[in-house]
């Protein structure tokens, strides 16, 4: 199922400036999706592949609603800028080995899967904002800081949402709604993070530029929270 990804990237990285070829690649990759899901049994959530490759989709899904927004229906970079982005993730899954394993039972339930989609979902958002961003540091289109703005409102309440599920899975898992690991302590700085982005937004043309800045910025603490925190350490939620 690997030449799924492999095609999927490839036409994200080299076609996706036309939003055909980028819905295109969009389908190959929820047709992946589903075929490892019916596989497993389960959302394909589970190891560095399976993980990368979602976020991928996720990017690739929460990208859609963006490519026919007013401001965005004749703009190929932005639909080149969300398949790069898709499709480099979707490079970066190929060389991890598959767990086909069945879920533990600390995690064999339904509040896991609705946090660890709900988080992507999230990521994906603020992806797709910082890629606004930076299109509205190059030509200052107001619209565009409007779109980076929602981007980052409903990326925030699925981040949001996500936080509570995943604090009733912990109490089910390990009897406590939160557990300070790295991955946690990330996800706090991450959500209070954006909580200020939301804000600096109401203070007025004035700060246009460090919006976008910290757009761009969120981001980076994103793929630290997701990325970063799992390879360098020691967490219970590493990947």
């Amino acid at each position: 199922m690997k030449w799924l990804l492999i095609a999927a990237a490839a036409l994200y990285l080299f076609g996706s400036f036309r939003r055909p070829v980028f819905i295109a690649a969009l389908v190959l990759q929820l047709i992946y999706l589903g075929l490892r899901g019916a596989a497993l049994g389960r959302l394909p959530l589970i190891g560095p592949q399976d993980t990368l490759a979602f976020f991928s989709v996720s990017i690739g899904l929460m990208a859609v609603p963006f490519l026919y927004a007013r401001g965005l229906r004749a703009s190929s970079s932005f639909s080149w800028g969300t398949g790069c982005l898709a499709g480099l993730f979707a490079l970066l899954a190929l060389p991890f080995p598959t767990l086909n394993m069945p879920l533990p039972p600390v995690l064999n339930t339904y509040w896991f899967e609705l946090h660890v989609a709900l988080a992507f979902f999230a990521y994906a958002l603020f992806g797709v904002g910082a890629l606004l961003a930076g299109m509205f540091l190059c030509n200052r289109q107001k619209p565009l800081q409007d779109l980076q703005y929602k981007a980052a409102l409903v990326g925030y309440s699925f981040f949001s949402a996500s936080m509570v599920s995943g604090g009733i899975w912990g109490y089910y898992a390990w009897g406590t709604y939160w557990l300070w690991t790295p991955k946690e302590l990330w996800t706090s700085i991450l959500w209070l993070f954006y909580s200020l982005y939301l804000h600096l937004r109401l203070q007025g043309p004035r700060w246009e530029k460090v919006v976008a800045w910290a757009a761009i910025a969120g981001f980076v603490i994103t793929i630290f929270t997701y990325l970063g925190v799992s390879m360098l350490m020691k967490s219970s939620h590493s990947f």
